[in-house]
């Protein structure tokens, strides 16, 4: 078959949206849409069902609503329907007032508290309201923000985002924010908004200091999948972004993505790609580069909300399965001068997503020329296409997605397009999309940890002797090696008093107390 014969067989186009998708150059199959016709039909179904309330999360016995959060009329209830829509309005209308009071934002979260802000104030923000984010627990990056470093924080609303109020990460970074607002004499909770659940620790915390506003979360939205929820909506909107494109590209995505029809519906023609080039277990990775600046944090975002959704031990049988896809990227043509020699070249373990944008810019002014008749962003669309010739020659995979700009509608729509491709190839695969229980591991794992250096410290402190990390680590029946690293890092800084005595082996210095502590 020619190759312009394959093109046409694996381009599909969605006019409504104004995206396309190709498809010719992965190389799936013949039988694939066969195949997998029950498989699919079975993720059809279950899309139906979580859609209509079914419990998804079956870890904490909840729904997964997010599809509802840019269409209330899909609600299982009224009553869920009407906190859906009056959350929007009470962003709009907090958003006014803020603008108004503040020039400046920073933003406290992680995880997809944080990811997907970012991704929708960098692709759309005016930046007329810029927003920082402080979405680590990193003294060094409360340090770095602009409005901390240069005394801005009279001017500055602070947003903490966290569904619980119990994430440390978030919690650390607000006491760090409080502390600061304090030094200057401001008092934090005239600049502060919380978006949480109700009678969260949070919410408790925001009403008791009487902080400015509580805008609400719900526990059927996942972090990854919040994005049209307040968390995403009420930073965008400070950023100017028009909330109503932005999620009316959402509501038409999943339209098109409700139609049973394989070869009429995007997000399962994805997932069946990926199925496809890792075999439905995992065994390529996807490399999504983007073709436009504003995109460049996409695969960041996607990061998450592929790998925490697809990245599970076991199946929904309960069987050992290590799925999941990895996830990396860049942006074009950045990517031509850092990784792309080795795609082209070296191991061939993935599959690629082009994201091509037709617009080469937001602005009317007329283009400059750099060669008579060649424009900048004729050299960028010459290099996506050089790229993906050079990737197919030597027989690496890829998939195009073209959209005709990048506009509040094209992003609501790419985030909706990839949420419910996620959906769809977990069935295909058999594993829960909406659980993260290595994560939940991982907190665990973290809060031993302190739980141990505070044994450390209290060690150090009432004995005033000279332990290697060996020796204490005997004496407190702990593991050696974290023993070791948590007396590491408490010697490299100052608020713990302790101090290291080198020794000709790195691992036998030994480690006390300088000043007892109360």
């Amino acid at each position: 078959m020619s190759s312009w014969k394959q093109f046409t067989k694996n381009y599909f186009s969605y006019p409504e949206i104004g995206l396309a998708l190709d498809l010719s150059r992965m190389n799936y199959p013949e039988n694939l849409f066969s195949a997998l016709e029950t498989s699919c039909a079975a993720a059809f179904s279950e899309m139906v069902a979580l859609e209509a309330g079914a419990i998804a999360n079956a870890d904490e016995q909840r729904m997964v609503g997010h599809y509802w959060l840019r269409n209330s009329d899909l609600a299982p209830s009224k009553e869920i329907k009407l906190q859906i829509d009056q959350a929007i309005q009470a962003v709009i209308e907090f958003a006014k007032i803020a603008r108004s009071q503040f020039k400046r934002a920073i933003l406290v979260g992680i995880g997809g508290s944080a990811l997907g802000p970012q991704f929708l104030i960098d692709a759309l923000s005016d930046q007329l309201f810029p927003i920082e984010f402080l979405d680590n627990t990193d003294p060094d990056g409360v340090d770095r923000l602009t409005a901390v470093r240069l005394g801005l924080l009279k001017e500055t609303l602070v947003i903490v985002i966290s569904k619980s109020g119990s994430t440390l990460e978030t919690r650390n970074g607000q006491i760090e924010l409080a502390v600061r607002f304090s030094r200057s004499k401001l008092n934090f909770a005239d600049h502060t908004v919380a978006i949480t659940c109700a009678a969260s620790k949070l919410e408790h915390q925001a009403k008791a200091e009487k902080w400015l506003k509580i805008l609400p979360l719900w526990d059927w939205v996942g972090g990854r999948t919040s994005i049209f929820s307040p968390v995403g909506l009420l930073p965008a909107a400070l950023s100017g972004i028009n909330l109503q494109e932005l999620l009316a590209g959402a509501r038409l995505m999943d339209q098109l993505t409700r139609i049973k029809e394989i070869k009429k519906n995007p997000a399962m023609l994805l997932a069946l790609m990926w199925h496809a080039a890792g075999s439905g277990v995992g065994l390529k990775d996807m490399v999504v580069l983007p073709y436009k600046d504003r995109l460049i944090l996409f695969s960041r975002y996607l990061q998450q909300l592929v790998m925490e959704s697809l990245g599970k031990e076991k199946n929904r049988a309960g069987a050992i399965v290590n799925q999941g896809i990895a996830v990396y990227g860049n942006k074009g043509s950045t990517d031509q001068h850092a990784y792309v020699q080795q795609l082209r070249d070296g191991i061939n373990n993935f599959f690629v997503t082009f994201i091509e944008v037709l617009s080469d810019s937001a602005q009317t002014n007329p283009q400059v020329e750099v060669e008579p008749g060649i424009t900048s962003g004729d050299y960028l669309s010459g290099f996506y296409l050089g790229t993906r010739q050079a990737l197919t020659e030597n027989g690496r995979a890829s998939i195009t997605i073209t959209v005709e700009s990048v506009s509040a509608q094209t992003i609501g729509a790419l985030i909706a397009l990839y949420e419910r491709a996620v959906g769809f190839y977990a069935t295909l695969v058999n594993v829960n999309a909406y659980h993260q229980p290595g994560v939940e591991a991982g907190k665990k794992a973290a809060a031993g940890v302190i739980a141990l250096q505070r044994e450390i410290q209290q060690e150090l402190n009432n004995s005033g002797q000279l332990y290697t990390a060996e020796e204490l680590a005997s004496k407190l029946k702990a593991d050696t090696e974290i023993t070791f690293k948590i007396l590491e890092h408490l010697a490299a800084n100052q608020h713990a008093g302790v101090t290291k005595r080198n020794a000709q082996d790195p691992l036998q210095a030994k480690y006390s107390i300088s000043r007892k502590r109360s």
